[in-house]
């Protein structure tokens, strides 16, 4: 290898289940660049950078990293920061950080050690978390943020990036973008793995792109736009991102009124019509938190809440779905679904009722009911029967939204729909929201991606500090007014 090459792959193959993943990927990754790797959800991107961490092993291939057969002799100098993640809920901020590598002194953990470092790492990502915080009180964001953190943590000469902006607001990808900045600099390469194609052009040297498992280019990013990596990635010419949008109108379907849940969220009120609104705000805002407490995930401490005029009591999660009311949770694996159990049967977590005659189960019904959902939004899977740990990211989504469209809801609760969704996808579920809304539910889209609410919506509600700072409606939906009551300065 010469001086400046970090890593090369050569004929690297994968197949699961007789299911070709990955076809003969060659590649190479100098010191100091950054490589941005795009496809579709089921490309192989996630396997790839799995063969790379050790995570699987190649069929066929080689991987050489600094000179050394990487599958002879370890992954030594690799970190990465994966797609889903890797946390434990019931230990510390700064244990985590450090887990499987914790400083000792004396023989003991030295927990002043690790919670210094720890506070010096989230501050170089301008975070002020309590190291001591348990990993579970923490949002979607700051679990990213610490994933990141703990990859900073390790001196590696490449750093894998699998999504890791999906769920952070403008400001904090500006300050990861920062960050890797100064890692290319120090001259550390890193492979960076995203489905927002501008991010890819912004801050990757060149783009390496996957389709079907196969290499389909690898040029420098400045020679290429958006759209041109986007057709390289689907192969075929795609529809218009954004269907019309579907404004508010009729009846309310819900009504929130001085709805309340600790700190969290303060004395919310609004009304859902049929059709589609936004909800904005920066991370922190609370607008997960009102969601949750609307579908009893959360606990109210006041207000009420009425559907189509009548007010409910929602005590617990079942309440919420027997009367209609469903969310698509932002933390899909967390608590949206099983990635153990297969496709089938995710399909119908909170739906089985209706498949149970006798107190049995009607399978050929839950088959036909899942095989229906994967036609419907094109998931890429071997069957129904294959276990959801095998699907990509995006088809995991899918399959999460089938879930909560099998309960034929009349309130749709989205919340960041399209985090780690490649584009062809995107634009799929746009247009499922939209028909939805179209047919006459009410949908509320939360989304800390600002193209997304203003392509989507007519009317977007913003969130700051845990209360409803105004609403936006036609031409105000700008970016400019958003970010101005999500953060109250012009």
């Amino acid at each position: 290898m010469s001086s400046d090459l970090l890593l090369r792959t050569e004929s690297v193959t994968k197949s699961f289940e007789g299911t070709p993943v990955l076809s003969g990927i060659s590649l190479e990754l100098r010191t100091g660049e950054i490589l941005g790797l795009v496809g579709e959800n089921g490309a192989g991107k996630s396997t790839f950078v799995k063969c790379l961490l050790g995570l699987h092993k190649p069929d066929s291939g080689t991987i050489t990293f600094l000179g050394r057969d990487l599958l002879r002799t370890g992954c030594d100098g690799i970190a990465g920061i994966p797609q889903e993640f890797n946390l434990v809920n019931d230990l510390t901020i700064a244990e985590n950080i450090f887990l499987g590598r914790e400083p000792r002194r004396f023989g003991l953990l030295n927990r002043a050690l690790m919670r210094s470092e720890s506070r010096r790492l989230l501050r170089k990502l301008d975070v002020e978390m309590d190291p001591d915080r348990m990993i579970d009180t923490l949002s979607v964001a700051e679990k990213q943020m610490v994933e990141i953190a703990k990859a900073l943590s390790v001196n590696c000469r490449l750093l894998i990036m699998d999504e890791p902006t999906t769920v952070l607001n403008q400001n904090e990808s500006a300050i990861l973008f920062r960050i890797m900045r100064e890692l290319k600099a120090a001259g550390t390469s890193i492979i960076f793995i995203s489905h927002r194609l501008e991010e890819i052009r912004t801050i990757c040297d060149r783009v390496a792109v996957l389709r079907d498992g196969i290499l389909v280019s690898c040029d420098p990013a400045a020679s290429l736009d958006a759209m041109e990596i986007a057709r390289r990635m689907v192969g075929r010419e795609l529809k218009q991102m954004f269907p019309p949008t579907v404004p508010p109108s009729g009846t309310p379907l819900l009504t929130v009124d001085n709805l309340s849940s600790g700190k969290e969220v303060k004395h919310v009120s609004f009304e859902l019509k049929p059709g589609i609104t936004g909800l904005a705000g920066l991370a922190g805002a609370g607008r997960t938190e009102l969601a949750e407490t609307i579908c009893a995930l959360r606990k109210r401490t006041s207000g009420t809440v009425k559907l189509a005029g009548k007010t409910v009591r929602l005590k617990k999660p079942s309440d919420a779905l027997a009367h209609g009311i469903v969310y698509l949770s932002e933390d899909r694996q967390g608590s949206g679904i099983l990635t153990e159990f297969p496709l089938d049967k995710n399909t119908t977590l909170s739906s089985l009722r209706r498949y149970c005659h006798g107190g049995i189960i009607d399978r050929g019904a839950e088959r036909a009911c899942a095989e229906s959902y994967v036609e419907k939004f094109r998931i890429k899977t071997a069957s129904v029967e294959t276990e959801l740990k095998y699907l990509s990211g995006g088809n995991q989504q899918k399959v999460a939204l089938a879930k909560c469209l099998d309960n034929h809801p009349r309130v749709f609760l989205f919340d960041e729909p399209t985090r780690g969704v490649d584009i062809g996808a995107r634009s799929d579920i746009y247009h499922f929201i939209s028909d939805l809304a179209a047919s006459g539910v009410a949908c509320l889209l939360i989304s800390s991606d600002l193209e997304e609410v203003i392509g989507m919506c007519d009317r977007v509600m913003v969130m700051r500090a845990g209360e409803l700072a105004g609403t936006l409606e036609n031409e105000h939906v700008t970016e400019e007014e958003i970010m101005y009551l999500a953060t109250g300065v012009k």
